[in-house]
């Protein structure tokens, strides 16, 4: 899948993801949405360094993951990966403000030496275990 189709899809997912969400009823929509943590997806992708026809293993990434693992051990990453068409990756950053998202995706090492070029997404994430919750406890 080309990066562009790819982008058609995570773009096609989120919307549906977000249309499933708000068709949520309001007793079954999280109590306090605004209490939910900011969460903003770092989209991953080639960059102007990345060497032509190496795949994502191939790729020197040590310094990048470094710096993931400390952003997760501080708690500012959820979770993060790369795509298996080796395309690039993703990373969910649990932080306040799109500027400390940016912040942090402009500091990674594999942006800083041109390997990665980024796309920095706000997202509200719904807690679905919690909607699954309300769903299964039984009605008064």
């Amino acid at each position: 899948m080309t990066l562009t189709g790819f982008g058609s899809l995570l773009r096609i997912w989120l919307s549906s993801a977000v249309v499933f969400a708000t068709s949520v009823s309001a007793s079954e929509a999280p109590a306090t949405p605004a209490a939910q943590p900011s969460a903003y997806l770092v989209i991953y992708r080639a960059g102007p360094a990345w060497p032509e026809g190496k795949t994502l293993a191939e790729l020197p990434l040590r310094e990048h993951g470094r710096y993931m693992l400390g952003l997760y051990k501080r708690g500012a990453m959820r979770m993060a990966g790369g795509f298996s068409d080796d395309s690039g990756g993703a990373a969910v950053l649990n932080v306040d403000s799109i500027e400390a998202a940016k912040a942090i995706a402009d500091a990674d090492p594999a942006v800083t030496s041109g390997l990665f070029v980024y796309e920095l997404r706000p997202w509200r994430l719904v807690a679905w275990d919690e909607v699954a919750a309300r769903q299964a406890a039984p009605k008064p």
